[in-house]
């Protein structure tokens, strides 16, 4: 059973100009799903049209043509994004607050009843590992701190699917391991994870599945346990080899 669908997207920016517009194709007749419980890796090099992609899903831009749904209803829907939490690629918090405070104030715009805010706070803080930095400026944390602070902002409500934009990006080797293992228990505790990325040896040891974007266009998708060990970076470089020598991969 999926919980994300999408169905023949495809997204056309416009430019305009002194004489007429240019057009950009960022998607191109996308059609994939996600299944309940899974983590998937929407793999694709810069530019590819994955935070496209994910701002379709958060109904942050409207298609041009096609759809997309997130648990069986048409996105955008306020009913819909109770239910999903995000992270941007580079989530920003005011610098002179403090963990607390930065959760206290999502807890309150995400509506989360008074009584259940500081209750939420700590349970968030234990599953990124951050309860020991609670009244700490967030200005004095690195950026894979940030990083954690932005999952737990994301999990305050409770929400059933994750949606993560380039969640490995600037980390060290001990923030790469923190955001596996946040991103692996998500799935452990019934969360389903869908993340884009551009670094496919993080995607191969967590991921159920994942698809493979190039210029607008899903090339493939490729089910992890199906897979040699090791081998997701040369499938992801020949995908994209093929589909620019004119070939396609199924």
């Amino acid at each position: 059973m999926s919980i994300i669908s999408i169905e023949n997207l495809t997204k056309v920016y416009k430019k305009k100009k002194l004489l007429g517009s240019d057009k950009f194709t960022a998607l191109n007749n996308l059609s994939f799903e996600v299944r309940y419980g899974e983590i998937f890796g929407y793999l694709g090099p810069n530019g590819s049209g994955k935070t496209t992609t994910i701002k379709l899903l958060l109904g942050l831009l409207f298609p041009t043509s096609g759809r997309c749904r997130i648990f069986d209803v048409s996105v955008p829907s306020r009913s819909v994004s109770g239910r999903i939490g995000y992270i941007s690629e580079m989530p920003y918090f005011h610098k002179y607050l403090t963990t607390a405070e930065i959760l206290e104030l999502y807890g309150n715009l995400s509506s989360i009843p008074g009584n259940l805010i500081e209750y939420n706070i700590k349970r968030v803080l234990e599953v990124v590992k951050m309860s020991r930095v609670r009244d700490t400026r967030i200005g004095e944390f690195s950026k894979g701190m940030l990083q954690r602070i932005g999952v737990a902002q994301a999990l305050l409500h409770d929400p059933e699917l994750l949606i993560l934009d380039e969640p490995f990006t600037g980390l060290d080797p001990l923030g790469l391991k923190d955001m596996r293992e946040i991103i692996l228990n998500q799935r452990s505790s019934g969360k389903t994870v869908f993340f884009s990325s551009h670094i496919i040896s993080e995607a191969e040891k967590i991921c159920d599945r994942v698809g493979i974007l190039h210029n607008g266009r899903l090339l493939r998708i490729v089910e992890i346990k199906s897979i040699t060990p090791g081998t997701l970076e040369d499938i992801f470089v020949d995908t994209i080899r093929s589909s620019e020598n004119g070939g396609r991969q199924g």
